[in-house]
């Protein structure tokens, strides 16, 4: 059902599995589509106490098939993207893969990385996402972001974002990602096209393809390891291992994919059981890269420990 408040449109019972890149089929009470910075955040601030899911392209997430009680507030159509010299700035709702597309027609190199992950920027900020020796952080100049708790909007430098490994403080502060400044290279439009193309091949042959239902690397890589999460599940046996329509993935352990109607719960107790296995064998705790938004059921409040 499409409805309306305050000129933002919005849906009641609204079927999320083409909003989450796992294909999980979940239902959203409550989902909103701002058109811009503006209406997101008043969306925000009315549901401050609700804990309301802000929703980029879906990765790297796990919908509870229970459902989803809080709002949903898709970034989606927040998505300008603008040039100056050598800076590109961008609204959080862009997908990296346009961002990339869009520094090469500019005959700027820095994003090339961007081309095969599948994230709109908000995300990719949030989680320092990276590929091929390279992170979001790499090219950061510095953000603007709504901070819910004093109501107001921040800039924040690259040394305030706090990136390391999959991580910026975009995890540890009340804040949300409205657009974002970054600084790259001059560089001649067939080599970042060249390499571009060469990312796409790797993660074609490397990592599912994007349209194999998947949520992305199920865990962090360990620290204390020689061996990747991927490598250590694989040693575990792990390799094909199913239940349900959740299956890891033949070429690459540390991905789950959906064969067709996984549920949430077959994805957790998938990943429980890799999990399990690691640290039965040798004694590591992969960390997850995933994360749940939803009702949990008990035997996945259970699991939850992984």
């Amino acid at each position: 059902m499409i409805c309306s408040q305050n000129d933002i449109k919005f849906y009641k019972d609204f079927q999320l599995t083409n909003f989450n890149t796992l294909r999980i089929k979940s239902t959203a009470k409550y989902f909103y589509m701002p058109d811009n910075a503006g209406e997101l955040i008043s969306l925000i601030k009315k549901y401050k106490n609700c804990n309301p899911v802000i929703l980029g392209n879906g990765s790297n997430i796990l919908f509870s098939s229970s459902g989803i009680v809080a709002p949903v507030i898709y970034t989606g159509r927040i998505k300008s993207m603008s040039n100056s010299n050598l800076t590109i700035e961008a609204d959080a709702g862009c997908k990296v893969q346009a961002l990339s597309k869009y520094a090469y027609e500019k005959n700027l190199s820095g994003f090339e990385f961007l081309i095969g992950i599948p994230a709109t920027l908000g995300g990719a900020c949030y989680m320092n996402a990276g590929a091929h020796g390279q992170s979001i952080s790499d090219n950061f100049i510095s953000a603007k972001v709504y901070d819910i708790e004093q109501n107001k909007i921040l800039t924040l430098k690259k040394e305030d974002m706090d990136f390391s490994y999959r991580h910026s403080i975009l995890k540890e502060k009340p804040y949300v990602l409205l657009s974002a400044k970054f600084l790259l290279k001059r560089g001649i439009g067939e080599e970042i096209k060249s390499k571009m193309d060469e990312n796409l091949i790797f993660r074609k042959t490397r990592q599912p393809n994007l349209s194999i239902p998947n949520a992305g690397s199920v865990f962090k890589n360990p620290e204390n390891s020689e061996l990747s999460a991927g490598a250590l599940i694989d040693k575990c046996g792990l390799r094909g291992f199913r239940i349900g329509d959740a299956e890891v993935w033949e070429n690459h352990c540390n991905f789950v994919v959906n064969k067709g109607n996984a549920t949430s719960f077959d994805y957790t107790n998938v990943v429980f059981e890799m999990y399990s296995k690691v640290k039965e064998k040798f004694n590591i705790e992969l960390r997850p890269e995933i994360i749940y938004i939803g009702k949990m059921t008990g035997d996945e409040q259970k699991n939850g420990k992984y």
